[in-house]
């Protein structure tokens, strides 16, 4: 019986949680995270301030949640296995897509971006929690073709930045400066397609 009330009691707090990350990223895209107040975010989502005070003591808390929840990828999303830069390549780069797809994660660069004058701060945790720990995944992966022989790679870093490079620059970057961009599944689809050709053919091993 307590486990029954356990599960429910956590299911409560997960969607509070939701509730509150939801109000706080709108707010901070309404009125700029200087002027939202964890009270103001209180009163939109609907939970009380004990709540919410238990969740988030402090608004830069509450931004590291919309961080970390923006880049989040399912549990089963673990790196492929070495052996294949192809295949591993494309399950990475259409999880990017979809991830870079997401509506929360364009409002989150759109606060960022907004606020980097007065907060730099926030663009250090959304660069240091999210952003780096991906592209990180993606550069151990390809480390791992390295030693795997598939590839040959010299500088990892390069390689991981202008694989997700290409997939960004045409399934992301746009959408914040021309509000109609949209790209269709399909489309998306090619681009990553496209990318991981451009990698796969670039650091292709070849002995004689």
């Amino acid at each position: 019986m307590s486990h029954g009330l356990s599960a429910y009691h956590q299911r409560v707090a997960k969607e509070k949680r939701a509730l509150i990350v939801t109000a706080a990223t709108e707010l901070f895209l309404e009125l700029g995270y200087d002027r939202t107040s964890l009270a103001r975010i209180g009163e939109r989502s609907g939970v009380s301030r004990a709540t919410l005070f238990k969740q988030f003591p402090s608004k830069a808390a509450l931004f590291d949640a919309i961080v970390t929840e923006s880049w989040s990828t399912a549990e089963e999303d673990d790196p492929p296995p070495a052996g294949n830069i192809v295949d591993g390549l494309t399950t990475i780069g259409r999880r990017y897509a979809a991830l870079l797809s997401r509506p929360q994660m364009t409002d989150l660069f759109r606060i960022v971006i907004a606020e980097l004058p007065r907060f730099p701060e926030l663009a250090h945790a959304q660069f240091s929690q999210g952003k780096m720990p991906y592209y990180e995944s993606v550069r151990s992966y390809l480390l791992a073709e390295h030693e795997a022989g598939t590839v040959r790679i010299e500088d990892a870093d390069l390689a991981a930045t202008q694989f997700l490079g290409m997939i960004s620059n045409y399934v992301f970057w746009p959408a914040l400066l021309v509000p109609d961009w949209q790209v269709s599944a399909e489309r998306a689809d090619q681009v990553v397609d496209e990318a991981v050709r451009t990698v796969a053919a670039r650091y292709a091993a070849t002995d004689a």
